[in-house]
């Protein structure tokens, strides 16, 4: 129940699957880091070994060199911030950060509780060696955090992930930035200014329109080797081009395009047109969309649990655990990321929210920000990272534990601030998790009940919109699952717009223009039943048979049809959607706010109650 006509295939990557696979992968990092300590405490010396075996890749006299643990740091971590780089441009492109005024608070909110925590950690550690490792309780681990929120937090504010997203994604931002200036040993300036030379290249070749992926990742390649020649840590490089790699909703131009080539290669089935088929709908789709499917399931099923794998393992005894407990490196990672962060996230949102009179709030009400600030303190991935750069021997092993711990008791504190949320009356918890904050609002054009076909309550308190097509069946699969929506759904309006899609359905304009000859006569949705219950059968002479069957005057109907008398009615609706953003039939609309989930009854009923919340 989530396909759309192929005319307008809406191909866009959803926080939602983002945030699903995130999820996923939160399970196997845990297992993985098991793995891990159950590892080093049974066999220390194989771990060791294991993971200090070298590994060169030379070409003629040059090349670069490093243990396992290294390439798994610096070279397969890159293309994980690569894809934390590729959602926050996405977000920023057609998400929920497309309002610009949205980034702000986040922002912010990010570096505060990244002040806050590091705050923390150095006056435990002031005067000593180990302050150099302040960076180590900074930056939040995508991964880890957003899955262990959609285990413990709340149902409904899917804001609140994208909120924590933004929050992450500047964590990520700025430790990479420590990483490649605080913690970056014996620059060199020549391969650093190539490194930068490199980069360059990228968004001139976006310009210049080149789309050859071997052009990019060529020019990746060589700025991470002049990146690690130059002794500063090449993974900012994933970051870096995730964030150049733009995200677009697909043009209906290149749809239209894309479905031209399918039908020459339908009607001659040759290698050559089917390679521009090929090439015909992968260029429909942004770069960001097509890498995000490429690169994400890797790195959260694979390589984000193999750094835990061969960074997490830690010997644990009575006589380390007493000592890890009582230093103030372990103690301040712990305080930093559990009371720093939450503190300096949730303080940071107010005082910004105070300061501006309310112009910037956060997305979600006070209890979600808190418990957003709180799972911010499971700083996994870089923090070993950071660590790993920062310390070594005992100091490195103790601060493994303090991240450990620290994620543990993060996690542990934002179930208790969302259990006691649920505990609060009904109306005070929607508030506690929802806010104020406006939602972005996608309908171009407002429901008119002048004008448009409008099916329950007229004051209803959700309005539910529907661009559809007669002839799709995707549409005709939508319409039981809208039909015992709201009979179940109770207050809520149902609106039908017109989104015939003539290239790829022949009768679907004509269908449109007899639902509003039958309007015309006050049976717009007995005709629209009986269109979307008869989809194979909407020649000129079926939709007269309807009429018919309607009891209407059959003259009149014929005579509209004939001289297209609701075209211009029809194309009203086809326009607003592209307004819209309408790409594909059915789309729903929610309050104004697109769905672009499946819409089978539980998905749209869901959908619903949160809308009344």
């Amino acid at each position: 129940m989530s396909g759309r006509t192929a005319w307008a295939r809406n191909l866009k990557t959803p926080l939602r699957r983002f945030l699903a696979t995130e999820t996923g992968s939160a399970m196997v990092l845990l297992v993985a880091t098991v793995a891990a300590l159950a590892w080093v405490n049974v066999d220390a010396g194989s771990y060791a070994r294991v993971w200090h075996t070298e590994l060169a890749i030379r070409l003629g006299g040059s090349g670069v060199s490093q243990d396992l643990r290294g390439w798994i740091n610096s070279g397969l971590m890159t293309f994980f911030f690569f894809v934390v780089g590729l959602e926050a441009r996405r977000e920023f492109d057609v998400g929920e950060l497309r309002e610009r005024r949205r980034v702000a608070l986040p922002v912010l909110a990010g570096i505060g509780g990244m002040l806050a925590a590091i705050g923390l950690y150095l006056a435990l550690n002031a005067g000593r060696s180990s302050a150099h490792g302040w960076g180590v309780a900074m930056s939040t681990d995508t991964a880890f955090a957003l899955g262990m929120l959609a285990l413990v937090g709340p149902r409904f504010p899917e804001r609140l992930r994208t909120f924590m997203l933004t929050v992450v994604v500047v964590d990520d931002l700025l430790a990479l930035a420590v990483i490649a200036t605080v913690y970056a040993k014996d620059v060199a300036s020549g391969p650093l200014l190539a490194a930068l030379g490199f980069f360059a290249l990228v968004p001139v070749a976006i310009r210049l329109g080149v789309r050859a992926g071997i052009v990019y990742f060529t020019l990746a390649a060589a700025a991470w080797v002049a990146l690690f020649k130059s002794g500063v840590e090449p993974v900012v490089i994933g970051l870096a081009m995730g964030l150049v790699t733009y995200a677009t909703p697909p043009a209906r131009e290149e749809l239209e395009h894309a479905t031209d080539l399918f039908r020459l290669f339908r009607e001659q089935p040759t290698p050559e047109l089917a390679r521009s088929a090929r090439v015909g709908v992968a260029s429909a789709v942004s770069p960001n969309d097509r890498l995000q499917e490429t690169f994400h399931p890797w790195t959260s099923y694979a390589i984000v649990p193999l750094f835990a794998l061969a960074n997490a393992g830690i010997a644990i005894d009575g006589a380390f655990l007493k000592r890890a407990f009582s230093s103030p490196i372990t103690l301040g990672i712990v305080l930093g990321y559990v009371v720093g962060k939450p503190v300096g996230v949730l303080a940071t949102s107010w005082l910004v929210t105070k300061l501006s009179r309310g112009r910037l709030r956060p997305p979600v009400g006070w209890a979600a920000v808190a418990g957003g600030g709180a799972i911010a303190g499971i700083g996994f991935t870089v923090s070993l990272l950071i660590a790993s750069l920062a310390f070594d021997g005992t100091q490195l092993e103790e601060a493994k534990l303090g991240i450990l711990v620290a994620a543990a008791a993060a996690a542990l504190v934002t179930w208790v601030v969302f259990r006691v949320t649920a505990r609060l009356p009904g109306r005070l918890r929607a508030r506690a998790l929802l806010g104020t904050a406006e939602t972005i609002v996608d309908l171009a054009d407002p429901v008119d009940p002048d004008r448009d076909h409008i099916r329950g309550p007229m004051d209803a308190p959700v309005t539910l919109v529907e661009y559809g097509d007669f002839e799709c069946p995707y549409c005709g699969q939508a319409e039981p699952a809208v039909r015992e929506v709201l009979a179940g759904a109770g207050d809520v309006r149902y609106v039908w717009r017109h989104l015939p899609l003539n290239d790829v359905h022949a009768n679907a304009q004509l269908a449109a223009e007899a639902s509003e000859a039958a309007a015309r006569q006050g049976a717009f949705w007995p005709m629209h039943d009986l269109l979307l219950s008869h989809q194979d059968a909407l020649r000129p002479r079926d939709l007269v048979g309807y009429a018919e069957q309607l009891g209407l005057d059959v003259e009149s109907f014929r005579n509209q049809l004939a001289e297209h008398v609701h075209a211009a009615r029809v194309h009203e609706d086809f326009m607003s959607g592209v307004r819209s953003g309408v790409n594909g039939t059915p789309t729903f609309y929610i309050d104004g706010v697109r769905h672009d989930d499946s819409y089978d009854i539980e998905t749209l009923l869901a959908a619903l109650e949160r809308a009344a919340a």
